[in-house]
């Protein structure tokens, strides 16, 4: 398997997990009086950053399955 193709079938699980990680960031960051995201920010956020997010877990993936093919 290709690593794009990887990429693209993790990519929502990423985007995702990136939308989350931003929305509790910005819960955490309104202790120190910054805005807390609204959840459509929080998405467009995980859309941008999942993408780097994914292909560096994908390229982590590709490498394991190397590593178990020996």
């Amino acid at each position: 398997m290709s690593l794009r193709r990887l990429t693209l079938i993790l990519y929502p699980f990423g985007a995702g997990a990136m939308a989350v990680n931003l929305f509790f960031a910005s819960l955490i960051w309104s202790w120190i009086g910054w805005p807390v995201l609204t959840p459509v920010q929080s998405v467009l956020g995980g859309v941008i950053l999942g993408v780097p997010a994914t292909w560096a877990f994908a390229r982590h993936i590709k490498r394991l399955m190397a590593v178990a093919d020996g």
